[in-house]
């Protein structure tokens, strides 16, 4: 019996040790989903004011031609998937890569139709795994990621759609809704859907210096990575939220299996008291 209750002190320390790290994990997770919300908020003006410009640009001038505004044959997709680096985020990667999976097991017979860009080392692992070709990839991303981080490949990502190297291209990540909820999702990024003037109030007029066509060649790329690098922001609030959830279950669990060990320690050591004390009177009996 002694052997037993100990057994069951070394599982509730155990346990114990385990609590501790979940829920320093879940504090630190919500610390991070603050600022990474915070930074996800931030990139927002400058992406609106982009979009502010490009619709003044498509609603002023005529004629405009450019390779991301024109809707061409699809004969090959490009998908931007955004994943994060670690684990212990309950559902968070496993629900978008297999969502991943399941639209390009429905829209493609073959790996030779679409072309994989991957952020984060759990999906490019989870790729890897599957002998599925990937692009280019980026992982050990901070916390807090600059778009400096992330150019590269959305700056490639995007060229070879203008280059004709696929016909679409889709961001795939996890729309942050609250930390609790976070929705997998497959964007279409280009070609980007006919810009149309916002009808927020008089529109702000400008002078395209050295012409329309010229400012536009500039900012739609521009614009693409933006959208490219604010899912990344969003993906990072969302990773955050998803882990803080995570641990916060891993906690509570952690607790109501100290108290359940507790429960059968009592009573192990219950039942450990009532034998000794009837060893004793029936020693004492057996004296008389």
């Amino acid at each position: 019996m002694a052997k037993g209750m100990r057994e069951i002190k070394r599982q509730i320390k155990s346990v114990q040790n385990t609590k501790q790290i979940t829920k320093a994990m879940e504090m630190v997770a919500a610390s991070r989903l603050k600022k990474a919300q915070q930074s996800a908020e931030a990139a927002r003006p400058y992406a609106d004011k982009i979009r502010e410009v490009l619709n003044s640009i498509t609603a002023s001038s005529t004629g405009l031609k450019h390779p991301m505004l024109e809707t061409r044959t699809v004969k090959r997709t490009g998908y931007l998937v955004i994943t994060s680096d670690r684990g212990l985020a309950g559902g968070f990667n496993a629900n978008l890569l297999r969502k991943t999976v399941t639209t390009l097991r429905e829209r493609h017979k073959s790996t030779d139709e679409y072309a994989i860009f991957v952020v984060g080392r759990k999906g490019r692992d989870y790729f890897r795994r599957r002998n599925i070709p990937i692009v280019e990839e980026v992982t050990g991303l901070p916390d807090s990621p600059d778009f400096a981080e992330i150019k590269a490949i959305a700056s490639k990502a995007v060229e070879n759609y203008a280059n004709g190297a696929y016909d679409e291209l889709y961001l795939v990540y996890n729309v942050f809704k609250n930390a609790l909820t976070q929705i997998p999702t497959v964007k279409r990024l280009l070609p980007f859907e006919k810009m149309e003037q916002d009808d927020k109030g008089p529109a702000t007029a400008y002078e395209y210096e050295p012409s329309p066509e010229a400012v536009l060649e500039v900012l739609l790329p521009r614009y693409a990575e933006t959208l490219i690098y604010s899912a990344v922001l969003e993906s990072k609030a969302s990773e955050f939220g998803a882990r803080m959830t995570a641990m916060g279950s891993a906690t509570k669990n952690a607790t109501k299996m100290i108290s359940s060990y507790t429960l059968v320690y009592n009573r192990a050591r219950q039942a450990a008291i009532t034998q000794e004390i009837s060893e004793i009177v029936a020693g004492a009996n057996a004296q008389v």
